[in-house]
């Protein structure tokens, strides 16, 4: 049995779930709505407020769907209720971001500026000028949306200067050795 797969999902007070024909989930909640169309064979169940992933049979493919469509179900509930975040890092001498309306504008080293406009779904606060928060209800476009925006300037492995995520390390590697020597 499949350790995840087996574990049901508590719908918190305030979320309305549906599982319409064909194995389409919708979930509704405080932070928006969210609907997502899962395998046709998982048997997916919402009874009293509990949901439960089952599957047909014992077959490798409904062994490795199990954890992830009950992972995925359990990802929209937490989503529409407390919503998911990704923050980020600026690191370099005169990079900076800041929020104008809708729009992130960062400085990254460029001879323009990098504007990244927000969407319906995802919300960018700027605490500082060096810190970025993604927020919204759907953790794979958090996570996508973030990457994106980390692909503006991906930190590089000399100085470290570039857009990283909290608390990532990035492996720095020695310059020029040598410099001096000559034969």
């Amino acid at each position: 049995m499949s350790r995840i797969g087996i574990k049901p999902i508590s719908v918190p007070a305030g979320v309305e779930v549906t599982v319409a024909d064909g194995n389409v989930v919708t979930v509704k909640g405080p932070k928006g709505s969210l609907t997502k169309e899962f395998h046709k064979d998982m048997i997916i169940k919402c009874a009293d407020g509990v949901i439960t992933v089952e599957r047909p049979s014992e077959d490798k493919l409904h062994k490795s769907l199990h954890g992830l469509t009950r992972t995925l179900v359990h990802n929209m509930v937490e989503g529409v209720t407390e919503g998911f975040a990704k923050k980020l890092e600026i690191v370099g001498v005169g990079y900076r971001a800041q929020k104008q309306g809708k729009n992130l504008v960062m400085n990254l080293g460029f001879s323009h500026q990098v504007i990244v406009p927000e969407t319906d779904t995802i919300k960018i606060d700027v605490p500082d000028a060096n810190h970025i928060v993604i927020s919204g209800c759907d953790k794979q476009e958090v996570g996508q949306f973030a990457c994106e925006i980390r692909e503006k300037r991906p930190p590089e492995p000399y100085k470290g200067k570039g857009i990283r995520y909290e608390g990532e390390y990035v492996i720095r590697k020695e310059g020029k050795a040598g410099k001096g020597s000559k034969k």
